[in-house]
């Protein structure tokens, strides 16, 4: 069987090379210097009673295309009035539908802190997510080396960017330190796209309980949500059971009303 995550972080490097071509590494961070106000994702879900992170995604390597012309100009304000926590935004174009102009889109219309989601390998990525009005970027676990998984986040709270950092197994729990805000265990295994809620649960003992835990992917049921926040969960990460809806604000909206 092919490794998906194998395949996209392929790709992600040339396209990481591609851009670096048309826009330098210092003309980013030049960008940089300019301050932007930044929105904590962490004190958002820890201050929020129903925790839920809204992905704005089009599609996916396993479902294919959820919303093809969904706008991030329409769906995440409506997503914020719904009453989500935060809003999670898919930057990577080839595999999700996305692109970095979905957050620039977004960024003017809400006032809720919005996390990178991206499969992010290089510190140019997180120029970029500090330029375009991100407040958080997701590091991934299973697509990075420790030590570069160190320096990233380091280099982003460098930016001022939060890190969710993203583990699937047990052998990952080493890449948690210092600048690590939030812990999110995936529910999607990125090397076969299998999804199952029960290793949020399988992996909430072990993890620290000063952490501030986010379940990932799979979930689909008000009644799910209630056990993970019962087994220390404070962040709830659903898009594609809103996305795949007519409404996906309104389809949250009935979500946490069942909450």
């Amino acid at each position: 069987m092919t490794d998906i995550l194998d395949e996209i972080i392929a790709h992600k490097r040339l396209e990481i090379e591609q851009q670096k071509a048309a826009i330098s590494q210092e003309l980013l961070i030049n960008n940089c210097n300019e301050p932007m106000p930044r929105r904590s994702m962490r004190a958002s879900l820890s201050a929020s009673p129903s925790g839920i992170i809204a992905e704005f995604k089009r599609r996916s390597p396993s479902k294919g295309w959820i919303k093809e012309n969904a706008q991030a100009d329409i769906i995440p304000p409506a997503y914020e009035m719904a009453g989500a926590s935060v809003l999670s935004i898919l930057t990577d174009e080839n595999f999700f539908g996305g692109n970095l102009k979905d957050i620039r889109a977004a960024r003017p219309q809400v006032s809720l802190p919005i996390l990178r989601k991206d499969f992010i390998i290089d510190e140019y990525q997180l120029y970029q997510a500090c330029i375009v009005g991100a407040d958080a970027v997701l590091l991934i676990a299973a697509a990075l080396r420790k030590e570069q998984c160190s320096m990233l986040a380091a280099k982003a709270h460098e930016l001022k960017l939060e890190v969710l950092l993203e583990i699937h197994s047990e052998q990952e729990l080493e890449y948690i330190e210092d600048n690590i805000d939030m812990v999110g265990v995936n529910n999607r295994n990125l090397g076969t796209f299998h999804t199952d809620v029960e290793n949020s649960f399988r992996l909430a003992e072990k993890l620290p309980k000063e952490m501030l835990l986010v379940s990932e992917s799979g979930i689909s049921s008000p009644q799910t949500v209630r056990q993970l926040r019962a087994a220390g969960f404070r962040g709830f990460l659903i898009g594609e059971n809103f996305m795949k809806t007519p409404q996906p604000g309104n389809a949250l909206k009935e979500f946490i009303s069942k909450l």
